[in-house]
This record gives C-alpha cells, sequence and structure tokens, in this order.
C-alpha cells in the first residue's frame, strides 16, 4: 500500500474529474430535463460539481432499462460462473481505483481520506468477492416430502431491485446493496444520497467496464422527496412491492405507510451481508399495518420457488398483553429507547 503525503493527496484531489451525470442503460446522460444540483465538500463549502438532478422521468427511464435487461437475461440468465468472474473483475477495478474513491468519499462528505483508502474501498472490493465466490458455492434444496411427491427449492433473481443510501458512508453502503442483488442475478437502479452521489457514478462505471450489461446497475442521482419518492411508489419495479398489492396513488408511500418494500426489506435492498443474502427465502409481512415500535423484516433478494408449499411468510410476535405493540415506556426505563421484539418464523 503506498503512502501518500498531505501534499499528494491534495494534488490527487485536484486533478479528479467526477463522472456528473446519471448512468442509465450502461451509458451516462444528463436529466431528461436538464437540471442539476451542487454537491458540496463539507470541508470548505466549496462546490465540487454539479450532478444531474433526475426526475420521474429519468427514474422510469431506468427502470425500464433494468426490467429490459432483466427480461433478456444478460444477467439474470447468466451462469453462476459468468457472474463470478464480472464481480470479481470489478472487485479488482475497485482496488486498481482504491486513491480515485477515497477521494470522492472524503470530498462528497467530508472523512478523513486515510480511513476511506485504508478501510471503506477494500472493504466494498472485499464484499463483492465475497459474494462472487459465494455463487458456485451456494446450492438449492429438496424438501422431505411424502412418498411420491417431490419439492424442489431453487434460488432464483427477483427482478428489478432498488437501492437507497445515505450520505455517510457512500460507496460501502452501496456495496453493501449491490453486491448481494447483482450476485442473485438481478437489476437494480441505485438512488445515492444527494449529500454524496460521486462514488456511486463512479462504481457503476466500473461496474460497466467489468462487463456488466447494459442496464444491470442504473444510478439516479437526485433529492429523495421528488427522485426517491417517486422511485419508491413506482409500481413497475419487482421489489418494491409484491405483485398481490394493488397499485398506489400519488402520495407519498412513507407517510401513509404503504409497504412497499416488503419483498426485499424497509430500503428495498440489502442492509448487510448477514441480512441479505440473495439466496434466502423471502419473507413478507402479514397485510396489516406496521405499530409503533415494530421492528422490520429482514431484507432479501432473491426468491424460492418451492414445488409443493405456499410461499414462505413471516409472522411478528408483540409483546404478550399488548394489541398494537409493545409500551414505550415503563417505570424502570423510563426515559429510553424502548424497542419491541419481533420474531420471524416460516
Amino acid at each position: 500500500m503506498p503512502a501518500f503525503t498531505h501534499e499528494q493527496w491534495r494534488e490527487a484531489a485536484a486533478g479528479l474529474a467526477p463522472r456528473t451525470a446519471a448512468f442509465i442503460g450502461g451509458r451516462f446522460t444528463a436529466a431528461l430535463d436538464g437540471r442539476t444540483f451542487p454537491t458540496v465538500d463539507p470541508a470548505t463549502g466549496r462546490t465540487i460539481a454539479d450532478v444531474a438532478e433526475c426526475g420521474p422521468a429519468d427514474v422510469d427511464a431506468a427502470v425500464s432499462a433494468a426490467r429490459k435487461c432483466f427480461e433478456s437475461g444478460a444477467w439474470s440468465s447468466a451462469g453462476p460462473a459468468e457472474r463470478k468472474q464480472v464481480l470479481l473483475r470489478l472487485a479488482d477495478l475497485i482496488d486498481e481505483h482504491r486513491a480515485e474513491l477515497a477521494l470522492l468519499d472524503s470530498m462528497d462528505m467530508g472523512k478523513l481520506v486515510t480511513d476511506a483508502y485504508e478501510i471503506d474501498v477494500p472493504g466494498a472490493a472485499g464484499l463483492f468477492r465475497w459474494y462472487a465466490e459465494m455463487l458456485d458455492k451456494d446450492y438449492g434444496e429438496i424438501a422431505p416430502t411424502a412418498a411420491g411427491d417431490l419439492a424442489l427449492v431453487r434460488r432464483v433473481p427477483l427482478g428489478v431491485v432498488g437501492a437507497v443510501v445515505p450520505w455517510n458512508f457512500p460507496l460501502d453502503m452501496a456495496t453493501w446493496k449491490l453486491a448481494p442483488a447483482l450476485a442473485a442475478g438481478n437489476s437494480v437502479v441505485l438512488k445515492p444520497a444527494e449529500q454524496s452521489p460521486l462514488s456511486a457514478l463512479r462504481l457503476a462505471e466500473l461496474a460497466a467496464e467489468a462487463g456488466l450489461p447494459e442496464g444491470a446497475l442504473n444510478v439516479v442521482p437526485g433529492y429523495g422527496e421528488t427522485t426517491g419518492a417517486h422511485w419508491a411508489c413506482t409500481p413497475t419495479s419487482t421489489a418494491s412491492r409484491s405483485p398481490d398489492q394493488p397499485p398506489w396513488d400519488s402520495n407519498s408511500c412513507a407517510t401513509r405507510r404503504n409497504p412497499t418494500s416488503s419483498r426485499c426489506g424497509r430500503n428495498a435492498a440489502a442492509k448487510a451481508p448477514t441480512s441479505s443474502s440473495p439466496t434466502a427465502p423471502t419473507w413478507t409481512r402479514r397485510p396489516k399495518p406496521r405499530a409503533r415500535g415494530s421492528s422490520s423484516t429482514r431484507a432479501r433478494c432473491a426468491r424460492p420457488t418451492r414445488g409443493c408449499s405456499s410461499p414462505a411468510r413471516s409472522r411478528t410476535t408483540w409483546w404478550p398483553g399488548s394489541r398494537s405493540g409493545p409500551p414505550t415506556t415503563h417505570p424502570a426505563t423510563r426515559g429510553k429507547r424502548h424497542r419491541s421484539r419481533a420474531v420471524l418464523r416460516r
């Protein structure tokens, strides 16, 4: 690992040319209405670049590109060995561009460049390698049945997965969502935080260079109340809603607590490797309002196809004596946050 001096980091930062357009269908493109928003260096208050502000039309175009890629089978039907090689190549490219990615995150959201260089970027590359190596080592199942019956459990991609990431670990959290979803064969539309979109755009470019098909990964920068809200409420994304749920109106899904992310968790993609195995059975919540203090179902990025049984569902067990959830305060814990326990069962 080369040792960079402070002056060398400053020189490298001055020579950066960050990508600022949306990445849709395998290429960079400006927002259809031409709008942009500034991304600012929090350390200096200087505007780093003006980034494309994607609107509803851009989100729809990204979803269409992702859906087209998924249905073509270019990625969803690719063999485990093929997907493995692409993801391993992406991990290598992340390592090759380690200093650039570290600088983008440091300038975009203000973290120490040494932390990004020594921890975040190697962690992102390592996670892609982990899921790549898992692909040809994870098998289906044959369920126990009565004589004369056969039940097979296959792991298949879900479809178009929506991913929304926060500002504080831009590259790492994008990777936590992208790696399991892509490894499973899904197509992804990623909405990075408006405060730190630059490393996600560069990551998409590296993924295309690694061999990811056009439309398998799309990045739509913009504001949460516009770009993110439209993406969360669109009925065209498999991962953001169950097929048995009716379409919704244009009101905010968040304020109405619409279960838009029941198929892939509250964030419509993986939160962490331990909670989003792309080959784990799908869990769906019971169709009832989410009670205050309850925990959400875990993220899943692929569904099993069972030969003789209904899809797996989750059940939430509330605390005894409460129909709507646990009490928010207790004499022994007054003034402290008090959360419920949720038990997920098959």
